[in-house]
């Protein structure tokens, strides 16, 4: 199953692949003519036997021993220019596999949905990317091609070696149960090695990455050595399963020595019966066992490689079992109607996470177009959750999410996005510079539409300040910003895209009062006729909502505007008076 998947990316290159099965018939041509030479040198010239081919018939011995020296330069000046070539043509193969699968592979993470990418390892799948996918060469080269060129090569071979004395070919071919059943015998154990190599590898770059992505954390609690001793033992135990599948593939290898040469001494001690019977010449038992060398050669080659090609094995099933898994969020194949008005409506919504208590109940709400909903309620009520529904992260697993009253299940992802801005936690920003960071999810703007963005961000002042302005290239992961920059950066992200739908999680969170007020001043002329969804816990965010939804443990409780609402004196009443009374007196301070 592995090996045919392996051939499919091996499929479009099949035509290189033909020219690399030439070279290899060329090598194994030459590697036939190797011994001649010097079988014509021990038999013709210092044996004094007359050479049966016609060409040479005939030649004194001097003439005879400089055009066997030459041939004997040339076949190898020939095998080398091959060889080279050879090796080019398979290692470029192997790298257009590499990157066909890499690319394949990384297409197919990004399509996962969030709830696989919550449960997966990001150590663990950057070691699949990187190291598994190259997998795929080690298993053509030290699969197919050498087994190819090993059948070529044994094949030309056994048609000489059978020629030359039918009873030396069947004491070298005795060997071949032999290797055989020591392939049978160490098969599972090789492969268990390798997986078990890759997965303790993969565990390490886990460590690494979760680490130094905590690495503030790590220091603030001064828990350096804790996390090192974690490292070192996850080394060792790579280490430690590295050497277990080394030392199995040495002592196999060792094994198949053993057997090969007990093979080779078979071989020379019937030769030596058949030279002194007159059977054969010495030339022609220095030709067999020649060959008998390059039969074992890579016969050898590839029972010693075996474990090497196992854990390549190991490798790309580690790719092709995250290829297989399906997402969880399937791309549907409709648009929406241009213009989109942007009406969004939970119809009996359900959702529970993979393995998880169920975060929504029965929700229905309905947001006409223009219209802004402030959401709010206690953590974990399951706000992020719901706002997530809209453009797909997650697929509800009951009722309905439409959106211009398609469900959002038939709508291809990418067309449903584009229709939506967002603002989300925590602020997300790349290692690029400020004006691609703007322009991330509009990398056709202006260098003025990323500027007044910015302004309506609140984000045009502090960029000015910085080294090279909008040209200022930001830290790893922000580092080099603080918490309330990066938020106005994403919201100026959202600003320059100008959706008909808006999402805005917490939007203010990080931010100082004065900062607030500019932000929600220029959100105001943002919000303005688009269909905005806010989760909310500051009261100015509330008071600029036409509309107000309470969740409390994944249900609407209640909803209504902020006057209805305090009016009802029920649940956002009591949060009113708990959560948002102390604001305006902040306010006035």
């Amino acid at each position: 199953m592995v090996l045919r998947r392996t051939a499919a990316y091996l499929w479009p290159y099949r035509w290189r692949v033909g020219v690399a099965l030439l070279q290899v018939a060329g090598i194994s041509a030459l590697e036939l003519l190797k011994p001649w030479p010097l079988q014509i040198v021990i038999d013709g010239v210092l044996g004094g036997k007359p050479v049966r081919w016609a060409p040479l018939a005939g030649l004194p011995g001097p003439t005879l021993l400089a055009v066997a020296s030459a041939a004997l330069v040339l076949i190898y000046l020939l095998l080398g220019l091959l060889a080279v070539w050879n090796n080019y043509s398979t290692i470029s193969i192997g790298q257009g596999m590499v990157n066909d699968l890499r690319s394949r592979f990384y297409a197919h993470l990004q399509r996962l949905s969030l709830s696989f990418h919550a449960r997966a390892g990001v150590g663990d799948l950057i070691y699949r990317v990187t190291a598994d996918t190259f997998a795929i060469q080690t298993l053509a080269m030290n699969g197919l091609f050498p087994i190819l060129s090993a059948a070529l090569l044994l094949g030309g071979m056994l048609v000489v070696m059978v020629r030359l004395d039918p009873l030396l070919t069947v004491v070298a071919c005795a060997v071949g149960p032999l290797l055989l059943i020591g392939v049978l015998l160490v098969n599972r154990r090789i492969a268990a090695a390798a997986t078990e190599m890759r997965e303790r590898e993969s565990e390490v770059y886990q460590i690494v990455q979760r680490n130094l992505s905590a690495i503030k954390v790590v220091q603030a609690f001064s828990r350096e050595e804790v996390e090192h001793r974690r490292f070192l033992a996850g080394s060792a135990a790579s280490l430690r399963s590295g050497l277990r599948l080394y030392t199995l593939q040495t002592a196999y290898g060792a094994a198949t020595n053993v057997v090969v040469a007990a093979g080779t001494a078979a071989v020379l001690w019937v030769g030596a019966q058949q030279v002194w019977s007159g059977h054969l010449s010495v030339g022609e038992v220095v030709v067999f066992v020649s060959y008998l060398a390059s039969l074992y050669g890579p016969i050898n080659s590839i029972v010693q490689t075996y474990g090497l090609i196992k854990g390549a094995q190991a490798g790309v099933v580690r790719v092709f079992s995250i290829l297989d898994t399906d997402p969880a969020v399937r791309d549907g194949h409709g648009t929406l109607a241009k213009p989109v008005r942007g009406e969004v409506e939970f119809r009996d919504v359900g959702f529970a996470y993979p393995d998880g208590a169920p975060a929504l109940h029965h929700v229905s709400l309905r947001v006409r177009s223009g219209e802004c909903l402030a959401i709010v309620g206690p953590t974990g009520a399951g706000k992020s959750t719901l706002v997530s529904l809209v453009p797909r992260f997650y697929d509800a697993t009951e009722g309905q999410v439409l959106v211009d009253g398609v469900d959002v299940r038939t709508l291809r992802s990418a067309d449903l996005r584009g229709q939506i801005s967002m603002v989300l936690q925590p602020p997300i920003v790349f290692p690029m510079s400020i004006h691609d960071n703007i322009a991330y999810g509009c990398p056709a703007a202006t260098r003025a539409e990323v500027e007044s963005a910015a302004r309506v961000a609140q984000a045009h002042e502090f960029i000015l300040r910085l080294p090279a302005g909008y040209d200022t290239v930001v830290g790893e992961q922000g580092a080099t910003l603080s918490e309330g920059e990066r938020q106005r950066l994403t919201i100026a992200r959202a600003v320059l895209r100008q959706s008909p739908i808006l999402i805005l999680d917490e939007p203010t969170s990080s931010v100082d009062v004065t900062t607030e007020a500019g932000i929600m001043a220029g959100l105001e002329r943002l919000i303005a006729g688009r269909t905005t969804f806010v989760i909310a816990h500051r009261l100015s965010t509330v008071r600029r909502a036409d509309r107000i939804a309470v969740l409390q443990q994944g249900a609407v409780v209640e909803s209504g505007t902020l006057a209805e609402l305090l009016a009802r004196g029920g649940v956002f009443a009591r949060m009113y008076a708990t959560q948002f009374r102390e604001e305006p007196l902040q306010r006035e301070a």
